[in-house]
Formats: structure tokens, sequence, C-alpha cells
């Protein structure tokens, strides 16, 4: 995969100053915001860059490169009953088949990161990052050691056991708590806090309230037993399952890890704490210095003795019923009767909505949500609805086109490009954002986080004042390693569901994974190898054998009553595709308007079961009724954007059953090109999480099926001529504001002798002079008859969208994206419908209203060039 590339300075002429989008759809995950390295070292421990893999370098190689350790792991006598090995270069590999399968993956999940869990054996990896998450959630070093020992079949290495102890010995032991509107640096270790108090630039932190007493005595407290907070069963009350192998489970497993599992939300309120009150102006001096000492502040939100910020009135619905792994997840949050920063990972359909909803409704304190795109903000506006008792007067949209007011509100949702907007804003966007700024928010609630560059995330923080923030995502990766910045931005991992498990329990759907070869015609693949530009992509995405692979596929499955959603990264061959087989499609520049109602038509009306979308729907687009996913086009080899994309159909259908495949994820490449192995690169991810991919080189009935395009040669050459006449521009993916790598301002086109004219911009057409008397609206169009609905022009069902106009002034009505004939300026019933728009520069025009005959428009329409054949 090509690396990704720097954002230029995103300067723009005076016209788009004069309407400047506010509003960004989507952060790409490889995107390379920030390269401060003196930001970077300061602001992550030096444990962070320890790795267990350099205790590997002792081991001796075979000649096929394997390693033997066996002079380093001991086999016990009875490893059989044990489900795990730890290996010296910190890999755990787990049999999942185990009968103590359940406690150990509970444990691996806690301290460790999962590296592949397919059906049988899981492998996970210990990090820096996963131990200090471990610790964070009430983990002790002694205890993940001995539990490590009881569960592994062999010795644990010595040096694994060092490795825990370095990264465990500082991390989690100092906390930065706010109880009663003051802030504390708390700590069960004296010896630590007195430590940190020796360093002079913590000592000026410190809050006296005493002037007169000088002395380094500390704020003693036992924490008193609170009641914590249950998200259904408590763990350990229900039975655990026995193995199919029917194994006894060995009782120091099962005693041991009831013990811990009681620690991590109890043994907190019995300690002895001691901690000092610190200058609330200078949290941010104290939270750096202490990352330079190698003991990070763990943040925790005392919400149930914050007396400052008012209660909001909000509870969970009687039909909001919470699953076992959403439960899990909410413990690990709440395990100690506060509220802890960090990232919960689910499944995309796994219900990550439910959990941020939830935890909103238990912290109680004014929430903000922060999503990547406005459909989004309206998507979390309807879960909060659905599941929670908020009504209108309680929830707050912030967008480009949609700013409600945000007086008395609890809860408001916007998007991350609305809140470090930094150019000019409208008046009313800017009082919304002073007032945002002057709350204290009890929970930053932050959607899809891992798209959040380093460098965007810490504007965020300083433009926005909250007391917890979580994170959730389905896919916790990133192709420029950026990642690790969130758990000190955010907070650690707190829990990371299995997503073949969910799948198996039919919270997920059961997915049919396949990639379908397609061979590239002799006259496609002669240019592909010839041509050296930008243009080779462009040239296997319009692959005549793909394109009659996606007409097929689309048509059986519309047969079978399925729902269809088809995803190209690159807009030429998205409405290329999407115009000649006559389906709507949505992309950057599609209005707001229109892609809620292109998206309303899909989910209800029976007509509408294809809809082509770009790469904006890579992520919270909520379309639970789509259950096939084809793929034309991706970016590169983003194995994010690929499991964000096979997101799209995992929720559960109903009525499905568990052992059938219920939903089918289809990627088509061409064969012998580029394609091929960026496909493999993309799959890694998913792969590593139990799926597997068929690879079809043939799909069976294609030959027979009639009316697919592009079956004789001259059609092929036709299509072959048009690719090669598109400039550079429509060859590449789609750039879309705030991504990584976009650069609005100048472009380079290709042109031709006819343009040294000078002309080319320049258009005669005279048009008829408004009847309406608005100068930024126009009637053109005279209707026969009154017109009062969609139904009095035959179109029951779906909605009006563009007109657009060829030289000759006849229009053409857009119904969603398909073409209607109006002959002259008659609109006629019943409409012929056509395949092919005009060929060159169309032009399209929203429609406002319709009054009496008259079409009236929010713009001015312009004429276009060409003609419709």
């Amino acid at each position: 995969m090509a690396p990704s590339k720097r954002p230029g300075s995103n300067k723009s002429d005076s016209k788009s100053k004069k309407r400047k989008k506010e509003e960004d759809y989507d952060y790409a995950a490889e995107e390379d915001d920030t390269n401060d390295a003196d930001i970077n070292e300061a602001e992550v421990p030096g444990a962070a860059a320890r790795d267990a893999e350099k205790n590997d370098l002792a081991a001796q190689e075979d000649e096929f490169g394997a390693k033997d350790y066996r002079s380093q792991m001991i086999l016990k006598s009875d490893h059989d009953c044990r489900p795990l090995w730890v290996a010296p270069n910190g890999h755990i590999f787990l049999e999942s088949f185990s009968p103590v399968y359940k406690h150990a993956h509970d444990f691996l999940i806690a301290i460790s990161e999962p590296v592949s869990r397919p059906e049988l054996i899981h492998e996970y990896k210990l990090t820096a990052y996963s131990l200090y998450a471990a610790v964070s959630v009430g983990l002790q070093t002694n205890d993940i050691i001995e539990y490590l020992k009881r569960l592994s079949k062999t010795s644990i290495p010595e040096g694994i056991v060092e490795f825990i102890k370095l990264c465990t010995l500082s991390y989690g032991k100092v906390k930065l708590v706010l109880k009663h509107n003051k802030y504390f640096v708390e700590s069960p270790f004296p010896d630590i806090l007195q430590k940190l108090l020796k360093d002079p630039v913590i000592q000026e932190c410190r809050l006296r309230r005493n002037v007169d007493n000088d002395s380094e005595e500390f704020i003693k407290q036992v924490q008193d037993k609170k009641q914590l907070l249950t998200f259904g069963a408590k763990p350990g009350t229900t039975s655990e399952p026995v193995g199919s192998n029917g194994q006894p489970v060995p009782d120091d497993i099962t005693s041991f890890y009831e013990k811990i599992d009681v620690e991590e939300e109890e043994d907190e309120n019995l300690l002895e704490t001691v901690s000092f009150e610190v200058n609330q102006e200078k949290i941010e001096v104290i939270q750096k210095r202490c990352i330079e000492l190698e003991f990070p502040l763990l943040a925790e939100y005392d919400f149930r003795n914050d007396t400052v910020n008012p209660d909001i009135n909000v509870d969970l619905r009687p039909s909001a019923v919470l699953r076992p792994y959403q439960e899990k997840s909410l413990r690990k949050m709440f395990g100690n009767g506060r509220a802890r920063s960090g990232v919960i990972v689910l499944p995309c359909g796994a219900g990550k909505s439910l959990v941020g909803v939830t935890a909103c409704c238990t912290v109680r304190k004014r929430a903000l949500v922060l999503c990547n795109s406005g459909v989004s903000v309206e998507q979390w506006k309807q879960q909060f609805k659905m599941w929670s008792t908020a009504d209108d007067s309680m929830i707050c949209r912030f967008t480009s086109e949609a700013k409600d007011k945000p007086m008395g509100c609890s809860i408001l949702v916007t998007t991350y490009s609305m809140i470090t907007h930094t150019q000019r804003r409208s008046w009313e966007a800017e009082q919304t954002m002073k007032w945002l700024q002057e709350q204290e928010w009890g929970l930053m609630l932050l959607d899809e986080v891992h798209t959040i560059p380093a460098k965007m995330f810490r504007r965020v923080l300083t433009i926005v004042q909250s007391h917890c923030k979580l994170g959730l995502t389905a896919t916790l990766l990133r192709e420029d390693d950026k990642i690790a910045d969130l758990n000190f931005l955010i907070g650690p991992k707190l829990y990371e569901a299995n997503w073949l498990e969910l799948q198996k329990r039919g919270y997920i759907a059961r997915v049919q994974c396949a990639e379908v070869w397609c061979p590239m015609t002799p006259e496609f693949y002669r240019e592909y190898l010839e041509c050296k530009t930008s243009k080779r992509l462009l040239l296997y995405v319009m692959n005549p054998n793909k394109f009659r692979a996606t007409q097929f596929l689309i048509k059986y499955h519309e047969r079978r009553g399925d729902k269809t959603i088809v995803f190209s990264d690159n807009v030429f061959a998205l409405k290329h595709y999407a115009i000649k087989m006559n389906k709507p499609y949505i992309y950057g520049p599609t209005l707001q308007s229109e892609r809620i109602q292109i998206l309303q038509n899909f989910k209800f009306n029976p007509k509408v079961n294809t809809i082509f979308v770009s790469k904006v729907a890579d992520t919270s687009f909520d379309l639970p009724e789509a259950n096939v996913l084809i793929q034309i086009s991706s970016h590169g080899g983003s194995r994010r954007q690929e499991a964000q994309r096979l997101g799209r159909i995992l929720r559960a259908k109903k009525g499905a059953i568990a052992e059938e495949y219920n939903a089918f994820f289809y990627t088509l490449v061409s064969q012998d090109t580029m394609e091929m192995n960026y496909s493999r690169k993309r799959q890694r991810f998913l792969v590593n999480q139990g799926y597997s991919y068929k690879v079809i080189t043939k799909l069976a009935g294609m030959d027979e099926e009639p009316d697919l395009m592009y079956k004789n040669r001259d059609e092929q050459l036709q299509l072959l001529q048009q690719v090669l006449a598109t400039s550079e521009i429509d060859c590449e993916d789609e750039r879309i504001p705030g991504e990584g790598g976009f650069r609005s301002g100048t472009t380079r086109k290709s042109g031709n002798m006819g343009s040294m004219s000078g002309a080319d911009d320049a258009v005669y057409y005279e048009y008829k002079k408004s009847r309406t008397g608005m100068s930024d609206e126009w009637a053109l169009i005279e209707l026969q008859g009154d017109i009062k609905s969609n139904a009095d022009l035959g179109l029951e069902g779906q909605f009006l969208g563009d007109l657009h106009f060829t030289t000759t002034g006849t229009p053409l009505l857009i119904i969603g994206h398909h073409l209607l004939y109006g002959k002259e300026t008659k609109i006629q019933k019943p409409f012929a419908l056509i395949e092919k728009r005009a060929i060159e520069g169309t032009a399209e025009y929203v429609v406002k209203s319709i009054i009496k005959n008259k079409i009236i428009f929010k713009t001015r329409p312009k004429p276009i060039v060409g003609n419709v054949e």
C-alpha cells in the first residue's frame, strides 16, 4: 500500500470561502496528520517502547525458521487440563475447545492484544499498552503473573515475568480523581506520592488550602464500600459451561479466577488511599509531567459525588435489554463505582450505540457525542430516542445542515470537524460553539474513534472540557501505527469482543465472504500493461467482465429479495455502474437531504433493492436491512476499510438461522492486476478474526443470463475509449474534505487543441425570465394541470430530485438517480425510462417545490452541453 500523503495547506478561493462547508464526512485511518516528535515523546511513557519480542533473540532456529523453546518452557504433568502456552516472545496461544476457555479468554482479553482468532487456536500478544490496560481495570502485577502460571501448560519464561513487572510497576498506581468538584492525585501507595512531590513541577501544581501549613501531610481516606453499578448478572454468578471433552477444571484455576474477578470491582473500595489536591488550572501540566516521570495519571470521574454539574433526567427504556458482552464492557468502565476513560471495541452491528447510550444514562451528566458525518449525527439522535427517555428537547444537533438551539439541551450530537473547524463560521454556529465551550461535559462519547488522528483529537481536547471520555470502534487499527496514541489521549482499551463468538451466538450475521476473480479482456489488459499512469487503476476497475459480474450478482440477489449495497471508491466508476444499471448512488457531494431520502427508499421501498455508494458510507451508515455487499473498488490495502464495509451487513437478520449463511460479502478483483495484491492485504484483519474467503473463478449461470451489458467486443472497445479519454482526476479515488491526503486548490487536467481557443467555459443559451420575481429561485418548466404531490406525476413512493437540460432545452426529470424523459416542455405519463445521460458535462439542480404547474428551483439552473441518445 502506498504511504499516506501529508495534507497540504487548505487554501480556497473567494467562491469556496463564501459557501465553506463546516462538516467533513470521514477521516481516513491511514492519515498521518502530525509529526510532532517532541509532543509524542513527551506524552508516551518510556515503557511503551518495550517489546517482549526482544526476549526471543537467544532462541535457536532450525533450517525452516522455527524456534526451539524447550529449554525455557518446561511442560507440566497436567498440561492437558490447562488451555494455553506462553512463548518467550510474548505470544500466547489459547485452545478454544478447552473446558476453561471462558476463564482464559476473559483474562487474556484484559491483559493482551488479540492477533488471530480462528476456530480452534487463538493467538494473543503481550504488549506494554495491553498490560497498562490490565492494570487500569484493577488487575495487580502479582495476580497477572500468578494466573498466567495456573493457565499455562508450561512454566512461564523468566523474560515474560520481568516484562510484565516492568510494564505494570508504575502504571495505574496514581489516579486523577474529581471529587466534590476538586481535583485530587490519589494513590494507595504513599511512597509514590512522596516521590512525585519531590519534583518541583508537581509541587507548583499542588493546591494548599491552608497557607500556614507547609507540611507534606497527605489527605488520608479509607474508601467507603460503595454500591457498585450493575449491568445484568454479575460475573461468576452463572454456571460456566463444561468442555465437550468432559475434562475437570483444575481447582486452582476456578478459585483464582473468581478471586481476581471480584478484586477488579471491589478491591479498590477497601483500600486506604492517600491524596493531595491539585490546582485545576494546572491539570494538563501535571498530567504531562507524570507521564515524563513514568507514573501516568489514570483518569477517573466520581460522577455521583459531582454536585456542581446538574444531573440530567434521562434513563434507559424498559425495552433496552443489554446483551452479555455489552454488560461486560460496561462493567469494565464502571467497575469501581467511578467512570473510567477508555475505548470499547465491538464488531459493527453488535450494538455499540446501545453501549454509548447506556453509559450516558449511567453517568447522568451533560453528554457530548462526536461523530464523523451528518448521517451519523441523525442516527445517534434516533438511537437516543429509541433506547432512552430523551426527547427532541433534550437532544441538540450541531452540523453544517442542522443547527438546533442548544440552550437547555442535555445531549449535544455533532461531528469532529464542526468542533475543530478553524475557518470563519456563521453567526449561529459561532454562538453554539461559544455555548459548547462554556459547558463542563460529564461524558464525551467518541464514535469511530480509530479515525481520529492525534493532532485532530488534541484540538478537540483543548476546545471541549469533559470529565470522562469513552471511545467506540469496531476496528482498533490504523495503517500508520498511530492507534497507540489513543491509549494516553483517551484511555486504555477496556474491552474487546470476539467476532466469531458473537456470530455463533447469533448476535451478528453469519457472513459468507467471497473473492470473485474477473479476467481482464484482451484490449483492457493490453492497455493496463502499457499504461504507466494512474489510469491503470481505472482500467482494472472498469474491466467489462467485472461490470458484467456485478450486474449478474445484483440481478441474482434481487430475485432472491435481498438488499444489496455496492461500494466503489472511484467516483467515475461509481457513476458509470449506477447510471448504466439505473440504480441510485451516494457520494461526497450528494446533499444530506437526498442521502436520507435514498436511504429511506432503500430501507422501506420494495422497488429499491440496490444502491451504489462511495467511501462516505464506510462508517456510521446504519442499514440493518442490507444483507449483500459487493465491492468493486477500494482504497489500496486498507484492512480497516475492509472490516468497516463488512460491518454494513453484520447486523443480525430477523428470522435467520444461526447455522446458515444469511449475509454475503463479495470482493470483485480483476485477475492478474495489482488489485489482487491489495485484496490479500485487506483481508488480513478479517482472516485474523476467524473469517475465511472463498475464491470464485467463475460465476455459475452468468453466461446464460440475458441482458448483461458489454457482451460483444464493440461495446467493450467503446467503454475502453471512454476510460482512455478520462482525465487524471477521474482516475483517482474520491477525496473527502478532512481525509488524509485531501488537498483543495489547483488541479491538473488533460486538454486538447480545441482548448487553445479559450472558449471552454463559454456556452450560449437563452433563459426564460423568472415568473416568481425571486433572484435565487426560478420557475422554468410549466407542467400540464395542477401538480400538488408526487402522486399527480405518477411517482408514488418516490421523490422529486433534479432536472437536467440539453442544448435543445428538453428537460430530464431525475427521480432519485433515474432519468425520466419529458417531451418538449410537458411531462407526460407514463414516463419513458432511458438509460443514457448526456455525454458531456451533466449538471444537476435541486427542486425546491412545485406550485401548481411551476417547478421552483433552489438555485438558478444553467445549461449543459451534449445530447441524449
